[in-house]
């Protein structure tokens, strides 16, 4: 079902140029390069990065570079395409769950009694937990945007060789439970971060507020097989804060790593409050809007 134009009905007087599945994918190309960047950022902190750190920083971009360029083969072979971005994305899987187990060895204490080796203090000051899995996250959104869902919202997916996959929900409903599960993450994330100062500014309670009641919307709707367009607007409402959120948080990041005078000093921007860390929640907002997108493909692609 076409649920933005549930929301807004004109929308339906409007041809957008590209499908749901394509919005998100090259939605998903440029998550791979943001997130190299912010990894590189991030690993930049301690001054050496060392050689495993690597991994994640030259995948993004080169991750994204291809999927740019299987995004430009699907347009005359869609399979051969897809059987690319889906080797792509599950790498991306693969990557986002070995850093979650290099930083929880960071975090953990070998030599500790059981009960004192991992910890929440620990989690508070080693590096990001929840941080790495936004590559899996985008690994496993991007394999399940990639194949083609016929009829819409049926759950049943053509893959290789003409191959059916029965899923026992739709496309759409499975990419509401995982923005839901990527917000969330992106909450704990903040808390774990924004723990470090106490919470001292008031500021550091709004993007946990929002995120919350955004995890609570995209799960509900990812269980309802006919949301209401009240339920839709809800949503809508949910995912525009988000966005707003996420913009907010840059500024105010900026605004700190700022020196005297509003100077601009590189060291405070790799050192201080990571600038492009509160874009999670835009980005999770964005691809959250981006589901409501009509879910029927063409075929002369």
């Amino acid at each position: 079902m076409y649920y933005l134009a549930t929301v807004f009905p004109f929308i339906k007087r409007v041809r957008i140029p590209i499908t749901r599945d394509q919005a998100m994918l090259l939605m998903l190309a440029l998550n791979e390069f943001l997130l190299g960047l912010e990894t590189y950022l991030a690993h930049s902190i301690s001054g050496t990065i060392m050689p495993k750190e690597w991994i994640p920083i030259l995948f993004g971009p080169v991750a994204g570079f291809l999927l740019v360029l299987a995004g430009i083969l699907a347009l005359r072979k869609r399979t051969l395409a897809a059987g690319i971005a889906t080797l792509i994305y599950f790498a991306s899987l693969i990557v986002g769950l070995l850093g979650v187990w290099f930083h929880l060895i960071r975090a953990a204490l070998p030599y500790a009694s059981l009960g004192e080796m991992i910890s929440i203090p620990l989690f508070i000051w080693a590096p990001p937990i929840l941080g790495p899995l936004t590559f899996a996250l985008v690994g496993l959104i991007g394999i399940s945007a990639v194949w083609l869902e016929e009829p819409p919202d049926s759950g049943h997916l053509t893959l290789l060789g003409g191959r059916r996959l029965h899923l026992p929900f739709s496309k759409t409903n499975a990419f509401f439970f995982m923005v839901g599960l990527g917000i969330l993450a992106t909450v704990i994330s903040s808390v774990l971060d924004h723990a470090r100062t106490n919470f001292e500014n008031p500021w550091l309670w709004l993007p946990i507020g929002v995120g919350i009641f955004a995890t609570i919307v995209a799960v509900l709707l990812g269980v309802l097989d006919h949301p209401q367009r009240s339920d839709l607007i809800t949503y809508v409402v949910a995912m525009v804060l988000l966005i707003l959120v996420g913009l907010l948080g840059v500024l105010l990041h900026i605004q700190r790593n700022l020196a005297a005078e509003n100077a601009i000093v590189v060291e405070r921007f790799v050192r201080g409050a990571p600038f492009l860390a509160p874009m999670l929640f835009a980005d999770m907002g964005a691809l959250g809007l981006v589901i409501l997108l009509d879910p029927k493909e063409r075929h002369d692609l």
